[in-house]
C-alpha cells in the first residue's frame, strides 16, 4: 500500500523530469489536475442534491422521549368511557393517571400526496446532467487551451529558428563587408547597419522569449507540466457541426429553472401525509402509587391545505424569473455562439488559403533573397535593398507561422462550440 502511494505521489515529478512525447501526455495530466477535479466536485454536490430530493420520497422515523409533569392527575394514554367505569368500580387497581409520566416511543411519517415533491426530484436529475455537460465542456475548454498554446509555443520558437538563420546570415554578410570596407569599397556605416541589424535580432529573441514562457506558464498552470520545447501534434479528423453542445449544460439547467417554478407552484397544493405514533408511558398510578406501564398506538392521514403563504408567493415570483431569466440567457448565448461558429467556419478556410499562400511566398522571398546577396557583392543593389529582403522574408516567415497557430486555434474553438471530442482530431 506504501509503495503505491509513493509511485501516485511522485508520478508527477517523473511526468515533469521526462520528456513529454505527445499531446495525449498532457490531457491525461490535465484529467487529475484540481481544475478538472473541481468539476468533478460540482457533479458530485448535484449528485448529493438528486439525492436529497429524492429522500423526501421515504418514510422518515424517529424515537422519542418525553417527561411529562401536570399540576393534576392526567391521563397516561386515551381510554374509552367503558374502561372507566371499570376503573372506577375497582378502585384498588392501579389507574393510569399520574402528575408525572414518562414516554417513550416510535414515530413514522410519510408523504403520501404531495405534488411539489416530484418537480423538484425532477429538478435534481437535470442539475446532476448540467453539471456532468459542464465537467465535460469545460475539459473541452482545457483541452483546446493546451493545444493552441501549444501551437502558439511551435510559432514562437520556428519564428526564433528563423531569426537565427537570419542572423547567421548576416554574420556571414559581415565577414564580407568587413573585406569591403578594407578595400575601400564600401562605407564604415555599412558595418554599422549590419551590426544594429544583428542587436534588432537580439532584442526580438529576447521578446520571444519573453511570450515563450507566458505560453510555457499557461500549459503548466492546467496540466502541471513544464514543456521544454513544443509538441508535435497532428491533426486526425476534424469539427463536426450540429448542435451546439456548448450549450447543453445551459439547456439542462434552463429545464431545472422551470422545473423548480412549476414545484414551487405545486407547493400551494393540498397535501397528503401518512403519520403514526407508538407510545410507552410509565409513570406511578395516583390512586394507590402502584407501578403502571401502557402503550398505545395511533396511525392517521394528515391533510394540509394552504389558505395564505406570503412568502410562497415570493418564492414563486423569485422562481419564474430564474427561469425566464435562464430562458433568456439561453437564446443570447445561442444567437452570439451561432454567430461565432459561422465567422470560425470562414476564418478557417481563409486560413488554410492563406496557409499555402504564404508557403509559395516564403519559398519566392528565399530566392529573392539569394539574389539579393549576390547582387549586393556585385555592388548592383545597395546595403539598404540587400537589409530589406532579409526583413521581407523573416516577415513572411512569422506571418506563415502565425497562421498555422491561428489554425489549430480556430479548429480548437469550433470543436468546442459542437461539443467534439479533442482527442479524437488531434494526437
Amino acid at each position: 500500500m506504501k509503495k503505491i502511494l509513493m509511485i501516485f505521489l511522485l508520478s508527477p515529478i517523473l511526468l515533469r523530469a521526462q520528456e513529454v512525447k505527445n499531446i495525449g501526455q498532457l490531457f491525461d495530466s490535465l484529467k487529475s489536475q484540481p481544475v478538472s477535479l473541481q468539476d468533478e466536485f460540482r457533479v458530485q454536490q448535484a449528485l448529493t442534491g438528486k439525492q436529497l430530493a429524492y429522500s423526501k420520497l421515504y418514510p422518515k422515523v424517529d424515537l422519542f422521549g418525553r417527561y411529562d409533569h401536570s399540576s393534576k392527575a392526567a391521563a397516561m394514554l386515551p381510554l374509552p368511557l367503558n374502561d372507566l367505569f371499570a376503573y372506577k368500580a375497582d378502585e384498588t387497581r392501579a389507574q393510569p393517571f399520574s402528575e408525572n409520566i414518562f414516554r417513550i416511543g416510535t414515530s413514522i411519517s410519510m408523504p403520501v400526496l404531495v405534488a411539489s415533491i416530484f418537480p423538484m426530484a425532477a429538478k435534481a436529475k437535470k442539475l446532476v446532467q448540467s453539471a456532468e455537460d459542464q465537467k465535460y465542456i469545460n475539459l473541452l475548454k482545457n483541452e483546446a487551451i493546451i493545444v493552441g498554446a501549444n501551437a502558439n509555443l511551435t510559432y514562437l520558437q520556428a519564428l526564433n529558428k528563423a531569426l537565427e538563420k537570419k542572423k547567421s546570415s548576416l554574420s556571414k554578410t559581415l565577414e564580407f563587408v568587413h573585406i569591403k570596407v578594407n578595400n575601400g569599397r564600401a562605407p564604415e556605416s555599412s558595418l554599422l547597419k549590419i551590426n544594429d541589424g544583428l542587436h534588432q535580432i537580439d532584442i526580438l529573441k529576447n521578446e520571444l522569449a519573453i511570450q515563450q514562457e507566458g505560453v510555457i506558464s499557461v500549459i503548466k498552470s492546467l496540466t502541471g507540466i513544464s514543456l521544454e520545447k513544443p509538441i508535435n501534434i497532428e491533426q486526425v479528423g476534424t469539427y463536426q457541426a450540429g448542435v451546439i453542445k456548448s450549450l447543453d449544460p445551459l439547456r439542462k439547467k434552463v429545464d431545472a429553472n422551470k422545473l423548480n417554478y412549476r414545484a414551487e407552484k405545486e407547493k400551494l397544493l393540498p397535501s397528503l401525509m401518512l403519520q403514526a405514533n407508538y407510545t410507552n408511558s410509565f409513570a406511578k398510578s395516583y390512586n394507590n402509587n402502584q407501578n403502571i406501564n401502557k402503550d398505545y398506538t395511533t396511525a392517521g392521514l394528515v391533510l394540509k391545505v394552504p389558505l395564505f403563504a406570503k412568502d410562497q408567493y415570493a418564492h414563486i415570483k423569485k422562481s419564474k424569473l430564474d427561469f425566464e431569466s435562464s430562458q433568456n440567457d439561453l437564446q443570447k448565448m445561442s444567437i452570439e455562439l451561432e454567430a461565432q461558429a459561422e465567422e470560425l467556419q470562414k476564418s478557417l478556410l481563409l486560413i488554410e488559403s492563406s496557409i499555402q499562400l504564404y508557403k509559395q511566398s516564403v519559398e519566392d522571398k528565399d530566392q529573392l533573397l539569394a539574389i539579393a546577396k549576390v547582387s549586393y557583392k556585385t555592388d548592383e543593389i545597395s546595403m539598404e535593398d540587400y537589409l530589406k529582403y532579409e526583413d521581407d522574408l523573416i516577415l513572411e516567415k512569422s506571418k506563415l507561422f502565425k497562421a498555422k497557430a491561428q489554425k489549430w486555434q480556430t479548429l480548437m474553438k469550433l470543436s468546442v462550440i459542437y461539443g467534439n471530442n479533442i482527442e479524437e482530431i488531434v494526437k
